[in-house]
C-alpha cells in the first residue's frame, strides 16, 4: 500500500464512520493525517471507534442538511485545530428504487437534501477558512450515476450530477488559490448503502461494469489520498472516474 504524505494535515471526512468514508479516514490516518469524522449515525460512530483500526482525533455527530450546525461544527474544529486542510464530502444516501413518475416526493427531497445540499453546506462553511489560509483540498464523492443516470434512481443520479457540477463551479472559483476541488465518480461498492436499494437495481449496476465486480472501498481511498495531497497542486474542478470501465466520457 502506497501512502501519500499527509503528516499533520487536518482532515475531515463526512460519513466517515462507515463505507467509503471509513476507508478514506483509515487511509488518511495511515498517512499521518489528523482525522476527524462527521456522521449522523451515533451507532456507526461508536462501532468505528471500537474497531480500534483508526486513531480518530475527533468525532462529531452531525446532520449535514442543517447549515447552522454544519457551520458551527466546522468553526469548532478550526478553532481547536487551527484550520482544516482536507475536506471530503462523502456522506450520502441512495434512496429507494422507483420510476421517476412514481418517485415519492419526500424521498426525492431527502436524497437531494443530503447528497447535494449537504455537500453545498459543507463547502460553503469550510471554503472561507481555506481562502484565508490559501490552502485546501476538497474532494466530493459523486457517482458514476451522476454522469450516466441510473434507471429507477433518478433522485440519486440527479443529486450526484449536481455534485459534479458544483465541483466544477467551485474549482473554477478557487483556481487562483492553492485550493484544489475535485470529485470522484465511483461505481457501486458493497457497503451499507446496498441496504437501501433493491436487488434488481444492484444486479443492474453490476451488469454495467466491464470488470464484472464492484469497486473496493480501499481502491477509492487510495485514489482520494492522492487527490487530497500536496502533490495534487494543479488539477482542480476535475472528475476522477473509478468505475471499472463503465465510464464512457
Amino acid at each position: 500500500m502506497n501512502n501519500f504524505d499527509l503528516k499533520d494535515k487536518i482532515a475531515v471526512v463526512t460519513g466517515g464512520a462507515q463505507g467509503f468514508g471509513y476507508a478514506i479516514a483509515k487511509r488518511f490516518a495511515s498517512s499521518s493525517a489528523k482525522v476527524i469524522i462527521l456522521d449522523n449515525d451515533p451507532e456507526a460512530i461508536s462501532t468505528a471507534i471500537n474497531k480500534n483500526e483508526i486513531k480518530f482525533n475527533d468525532t462529531y455527530e452531525l446532520d449535514i442538511t442543517n447549515f447552522k450546525k454544519v457551520e458551527s461544527t466546522i468553526r469548532e474544529i478550526i478553532d481547536k485545530y487551527n484550520g482544516i486542510d482536507i475536506f471530503v464530502n462523502n456522506a450520502g444516501i441512495a434512496g429507494p428504487s422507483h420510476k421517476t413518475w412514481d418517485y415519492p416526493i419526500d424521498s426525492w427531497k431527502s436524497v437531494v437534501d443530503i447528497d447535494l445540499n449537504g455537500t453545498f453546506n459543507c463547502c460553503k462553511a469550510v471554503v472561507p477558512f481555506m481562502i484565508k489560509k490559501n490552502y485546501g483540498r476538497i474532494v466530493n464523492v459523486a457517482s458514476i450515476a451522476g454522469k450516466e443516470g441510473n434507471p429507477n434512481a433518478s433522485a440519486y443520479s440527479a443529486a450526484k450530477a449536481g455534485v459534479i457540477a458544483l465541483t466544477k463551479s467551485l474549482g473554477k472559483e478557487l483556481a487562483e488559490y492553492n485550493i484544489a476541488v475535485n470529485c470522484v465518480t465511483p461505481a457501486a461498492a458493497k457497503t451499507k448503502i446496498f441496504d437501501q436499494i433493491s436487488q434488481e437495481h444492484i444486479n443492474y449496476m453490476l451488469s454495467k461494469i466491464p470488470r464484472k465486480r464492484f469497486v473496493l472501498v480501499d481502491e477509492l481511498a487510495s485514489m482520494v489520498s492522492w487527490m487530497v495531497s500536496e502533490e495534487n497542486s494543479f488539477t482542480t474542478g476535475a472528475v476522477f472516474d473509478i468505475s471499472g470501465g463503465r465510464a464512457t466520457y
